[in-house]
């Protein structure tokens, strides 16, 4: 049987538990851009880090798993030189994966409403409405994120049910307005400066952007959205610092 994009990616992440060697060749030996500025650019690089394996090894639970034309996007629980969080881009060329983007963060205790960073649904609902979700999450992260236009906020999360993922952020719109107050009342940075990427099937939206975190560090933000009938209504996160230039194992940037 053909595997479908996502079946690959799912095989793939998968056998670093398994060992399992034939999901190597879903990807193109000849062209693989990694995005990953810790890991080193091709198949190579890729091999390297298997290498590198501790004595138990790697282990990866694929959580939630997305296609998008050409993409697949995944939220999975990893075991990699620690327990963590992570999300994962692929782009496809003919079958093949030519393109690896992640974002990766330490396990950490539930939130103050009881919930972790991987928990909730992971039903892909409304496929029909995956133009339209995609497009209002873009709206969501450019307006309020982006442009800071705190108002238009309930014109994206509803107003009724928002559960929220983020390690330190409650439920609800008043979660999210007590933990921005903590931002500002300590001198924190929570700022969106650039969205690079939307992908979404169905009733999940993942964007990827770039700005500053707390005491101002450069970060890649990944924020997974659920939504129902056009609002916002569940959201993950895991928000990654970007190295120095100079610790750079590959030269293709993190976006």
């Amino acid at each position: 049987m053909k595997l479908t994009n996502k079946e690959k990616v799912v095989a793939l992440l998968s056998s670093l538990s398994t060992g399992d060697q034939t999901p190597i060749s879903y990807i193109n030996p000849e062209k693989y851009i990694q995005h990953n500025l810790a890991v080193g650019d091709g198949l190579a690089g890729f091999g390297e880090v298997i290498k590198n394996a501790p004595p138990q090894g790697f282990k990866a639970n694929v959580v939630r798993a997305f296609e998008d034309g050409n993409y697949v996007f995944t939220h999975t629980q990893y075991d990699f030189f620690g327990p963590k969080a992570g999300f994962d881009v692929f782009r496809f060329e003919d079958g093949k994966i030519v393109e690896h983007w992640d974002n990766l963060a330490a396990i950490t205790p539930p939130n103050p409403s009881g919930r972790t960073q991987l928990d909730g649904p992971s039903d892909i609902t409304d496929k029909e409405k995956t133009a339209s979700n995609k497009a209002i999450i873009k709206g969501f992260v450019t307006d309020v994120l982006v442009n800071g236009k705190a108002d238009k906020i309930t014109d994206y999360v509803s107003t009724e049910k928002y559960h929220q993922h983020n390690s330190g952020i409650a439920d609800g719109l008043d979660g999210l307005g007590a933990a921005l107050q903590y931002f500002a009342e300590n001198n924190l940075v929570l700022q969106y400066d650039t969205l690079h990427k939307v992908l979404g099937e169905g009733n999940f939206v993942l964007t990827i952007s770039e700005g500053k975190f707390g005491p101002g560090n450069h970060v890649a933000y990944y924020d997974l959205f659920r939504l129902e009938n056009g609002k916002i209504v569940e959201h993950w996160d895991v928000i990654e610092n970007i190295p120095a230039k100079s610790e750079w194992k590959n030269q293709n940037g993190k976006f």
